[in-house]
């Protein structure tokens, strides 16, 4: 059987190609319920529009890249999955770009790679999404992005974002701790170039704070995402005079590596020492206990990402009225067998 063509779509839902076409390109100028018929007729078919030949035929791009730097394969992966989701959603074609973020060459590069390929616009992934010159560079050139940053609040500075208010979820974090009795709480630093280590440590200290237990910095100590980071940052801080009771990690893999070294040390998990990550990924759910972490949906926050970019492409390009708004995401704290309290305390009544 052959594919289905942009003309069976118009046939089907008795519209013309032209109609189809505005639909397909999520022209605001299509009623309602001619948008419904053809999106109708569009999924029995299981149409897909051929990006390349559209490309040709148009003066429009209809393909984004993705730009990342990061060594944590699962936040990759997912952040891929959710930017393609969109994609397919509205017939856009992903170019995957790894690079290095601290390249002086990099504005050049994102540059060259969307004139080269075409690109409509970026997703641009932390730390460059975070990179003030690189944004400047990217505006004077008119390139179209969306960044996901770490931001406790909206930033209002003209560029638009998906922004994760990291601080808040790292303060719901230590909040818990110390609810359960904690009071000598060790917290291990991501990389200090990727915005959410300082939002995250933030809230650490602002959780200490607002429950009156004193910040001794001889607990906190540097590093970056990663399983050895954790492990030789817990080793650490298990080695002080007086020890943590409870160690929270910048992320799940920091806090695999914690869990890693308090077994090499003898220590039971959670009596004698409390663990907690962040990003719940597969690291809290398959360790041992599973640790208690901060749930961040990084597919869903792709998604809405490249959502966010199409709409301003839209936009732009006056097939849309109104300018998508930046939106927020909360990481949820999520409880589980790593935290207990303290080994001198009683667990606290409910």
């Amino acid at each position: 059987m052959r594919n289905p063509t942009i003309k069976d779509v118009a046939k089907r839902s008795g519209v013309s190609l032209k109609t189809v076409s505005r639909v397909i390109n999520r022209e605001a100028s299509v009623r309602a319920d001619t948008r419904e018929k053809v999106e109708r007729a569009i999924e029995a078919l299981g149409y897909q529009p051929n990006l390349s030949a559209r490309g040709l035929r148009s003066t429009h791009a209809y393909a984004i890249g993705l730009v990342y730097d990061n060594p944590n394969a699962h936040y990759v992966i997912s952040m891929q999955d959710g930017v393609l989701s969109a994609c397919r959603q509205r017939g856009y074609g992903l170019l995957i770009h790894p690079c290095d973020a601290s390249s002086p060459d990099l504005a050049d590069e994102l540059c060259s790679l969307v004139e080269r390929n075409r690109l409509a616009g970026l997703v641009l992934a932390p730390p460059m999404s975070e990179q003030a010159d690189l944004i400047a560079q990217l505006t004077e050139n008119d390139i179209s992005f969306v960044r996901i940053i770490s931001s406790r609040e909206d930033p209002h500075d003209g560029s638009p974002c998906v922004y994760i208010d990291d601080r808040s979820a790292a303060y719901a974090i230590t909040e818990h701790l110390i609810q359960l009795g904690h009071t000598r709480i060790g917290f291990l630093w991501g990389e200090p170039h990727h915005r959410s280590s300082p939002e995250r440590y933030q809230g650490y200290a602002d959780a200490l704070k607002d429950y009156g237990v004193p910040l001794d910095k001889k607990l906190v100590l540097p590093g970056r995402y990663a399983f050895d980071d954790g492990f030789r940052g817990a080793r650490k801080l298990l080695a002080l005079k007086d020890p943590p009771t409870a160690i929270f990690g910048s992320n799940d893999e920091i806090a695999a590596g914690v869990l890693a070294a308090a077994r090499s040390s003898g220590m039971d998990v959670p009596w004698n020492l409390s663990i907690a990550g962040f990003e719940d990924s597969p690291f809290s759910k398959q360790a041992w206990p599973a640790l208690t972490t901060a749930r961040q949906s990084t597919s869903e926050i792709g998604q809405h990402a490249a959502l966010q970019l199409m709409a301003e492409l839209q936009h732009k390009a006056g097939t849309a009225a109104d300018m998508p708004s930046n939106e927020c995401f909360i990481p949820e704290l999520v409880v589980r067998g790593s935290t207990a309290p303290p080994p001198t305390s009683a667990p606290r009544k409910g």
